[in-house]
């Protein structure tokens, strides 16, 4: 297996049940009422982390905790899984979300990528606050290129006297499951690779088919000048690849059908 593939793909039929089981810890929490708490007003991060990570804690997963730029958030110790959480204010912005440090892939440093989106209400005053909405979704199926490797580089020389840094540093905004699909609003909903192991605790909701583009951006270019900023592309030699997934929810519970906005 060469550096960068993804080794689920591999092996064909793919085990998620540590996933299914966080999922449905996190429906049971949502449907009794588990409460986001935030600690302070200036919190936007870490409040929807910890109501994660309280679920982790009732199903007595380990996991490493890192710092405040890690990634992922979560780093399961048993498996070799990692989990980014990022909670969105609703009403508010949904479609797309800022990523600071990592471009979304399902694969980083041998470990299966899962993304959990939560939806809470922004206007409240309270510091307790129900999870409106919620979507684990597989890494893949925001973005399938796994061989990319974020790096922040500079360089010196700018400025009259040639002593100021210039460091880019980048910032990725990627689309949410709110702004991909169909009928996740109110809903809890669990997205996989379509070769995922059969789990007799879910039913499918959904099935979901991504297209790689023909073509991939490869860099940039920024004219200091102008103020101009230039992609620079390339042919994808994937370009056509269908990539498969399932939405699911938990067994028995009804709901609209999952399906992308632009198939």
């Amino acid at each position: 297996m060469k550096n960068g593939d993804f080794p689920m793909i591999e092996q064909g039929i793919a085990s998620v049940n540590m996933c299914v089981d966080i999922f449905l810890a996190c429906h049971d929490a949502i449907n009794q009422g588990a409460l986001i708490q935030r600690t302070s007003r200036q919190d936007k991060e870490f409040h929807f982390q910890n109501w994660f990570e309280a679920r982790l804690q009732e199903l007595e997963i380990h996991y490493d905790q890192k710092g405040r730029n890690s990634y992922p958030d979560f780093s399961l110790v048993q498996n070799p899984e990692g989990y980014e959480v990022k909670g969105l204010g609703w009403p508010g912005r949904e479609a797309d979300y800022d990523s600071n440090s990592q471009v979304p892939t399902g694969y980083h440093n041998g470990r299966t990528i899962y993304y959990v989106f939560g939806r809470y209400p922004s206007a409240v005053n309270e510091n307790e606050y129900p999870v409106i909405d919620l979507v684990i979704c597989h890494g893949d199926f925001l973005n399938a290129a796994h061989e990319y490797v974020h790096k922040n580089k500079s360089f010196t020389g700018f400025g009259s006297y040639g002593d100021i840094k210039i460091r880019d540093r980048k910032m990725y905004i990627a689309p949410t499951p709110y702004g991909l699909l169909h009928g996740t609003d109110r809903q809890i909903t669990l997205i996989l690779p379509e070769n995922s192991s059969p789990e007799p605790r879910l039913d499918p909701v959904g099935h979901l088919i991504r297209t790689e583009t023909n073509q991939l951006i490869v860099g940039y270019s920024f004219d200091m000048i102008t103020n101009q900023l230039t992609p620079q592309y390339g042919n994808n030699p994937s370009a056509g690849q269908i990539h498969s997934f399932i939405a699911y929810r938990a067994k028995g519970i009804l709901g609209p059908q999952v399906s992308l906005k632009n198939p």
